[in-house]
């Protein structure tokens, strides 16, 4: 054997090394591993991030415990008007609070009436506020759409007492005949039956319904306007692309997208429906009797109403309390709706 034979020679370095050594597969070096518990040690927070998000949950614990406070203080100050009460505060229709030691009121008038005259304005309010904001995202040209959106939006900053009066000198009158008219021809049906108002003097619910549909016509109408605005635009030309007409595109996908956005506005009015205190204090007739569930010429008072004409009770903890407990109840209401209104929209994500 000669010593060329012998002499081993030396192998290069290639893919065969499998990154034996320092070096990767082409002799590249490999980056060093890193632990997620070091990579995590090197997250840098940076001052304001950190007080933005103080500052945030500072703003939900607040906004919670204010709440809290709100309800406690209901309470606190209906419990000793509620111990003297000599009827069911939940059933009765009666509301005698004249004599602190022989006290009789119940809630349930002000209930029916507070429900009924805003589901009615709801039920008015929803569709026209739906086809304003269909019409201004995806019919109206941009130079008309922006200024009618400005009118909308004004309706919601004129006072309620400038519609209470709007509503009892001008409105009322004017829907005296239409209200007669239905009651006429369609009293057979109970919206439209003989009520506990006048129907000619136009102090009902059939009034009041329709000038508070007016008032939170603008807060349903602004929202559904934004949310419809936020449909993707590939959705919208991907519809058109396939053949859709344009109320084919707002039915399949404007619709859809903005279904939540349109529910949560719809809830904003109705809250501030069953809040509306002047409006209604102004157009609705005071009445003694006991009004029904579901026709539209009855009058009565609603639980704001009613507490903004018991206000000269105020000055006696004892009667205050009476009214305090009535505000409890839409309290309660309220968080009812809204609990109602985020179920509807999560059944509708899922």
């Amino acid at each position: 054997m000669t010593d060329a034979s012998t002499r081993s020679t030396p192998r290069a370095s290639g893919p065969a090394d499998g990154g034996a050594g320092v070096g990767g597969p082409n002799g590249i070096p490999e980056a060093p591993i890193t632990s997620p518990e070091a990579t995590k040690s090197k997250t840098v927070t940076r001052p304001a991030d950190r007080i933005f998000g103080s500052l945030a949950s500072g703003s939900a614990v607040f906004i919670t415990l204010l709440v809290a406070a709100v309800g406690i203080f209901l309470i606190w100050r209906a419990v000793p008007a509620l111990q003297r009460n000599e009827a069911n505060f939940l059933t009765s229709r009666v509301w005698d609070t004249t004599d602190i030691n022989a006290m009789a009121f119940g809630v349930l008038d002000l209930f029916i009436t507070t429900v009924k005259v805003s589901v009615f304005a709801l039920i008015l309010a929803m569709p026209v506020a739906l086809g304003i904001a269909i019409f201004l995202t995806e019919y109206a040209p941009k130079r008309l759409a922006r200024p009618l959106a400005y009118v909308i939006d004004l309706l919601a900053a004129v006072p309620s007492i400038v519609y209470g009066l709007w509503g009892l000198l001008v409105f009322a009158p004017a829907a005296a005949p239409v209200a007669m008219w239905l009651n006429e021809h369609f009293g057979w049906i109970p919206f439209f039956a003989d009520g506990t108002g006048s129907i000619r003097g136009g102090g009902t619910v059939f009034t009041a319904g329709i000038v508070l549909a007016v008032m939170i016509l603008p807060v349903i109408t602004a929202v559904t306007r934004e949310v419809f605005a936020q449909t993707p635009k590939a959705h919208i030309e991907a519809a058109l692309a396939l053949g859709a007409t344009r109320w084919e595109v707002v039915r399949t996908t404007v619709i859809p997208f903005g279904k939540s956005g349109y529910i949560s506005g719809s809830m904003l009015g109705l809250g501030r429906a069953l809040g509306e205190t002047m409006a209604l204090y102004m157009i609705l007739r005071t009445t003694s009797a006991s009004a029904s569930w579901l026709s539209l010429n009855d009058s009565g008072s609603t639980i704001a109403s009613k507490i903004a004409l018991g206000y000269a009770e105020f000055n006696n903890n004892i009667q205050a309390g009476a009214y305090i407990a009535a505000g409890l109840v839409l309290f309660v209401l309220t968080f009812v709706v809204n609990a109602a209104a985020r179920a509807a929209i999560a059944g509708k994500r899922d």
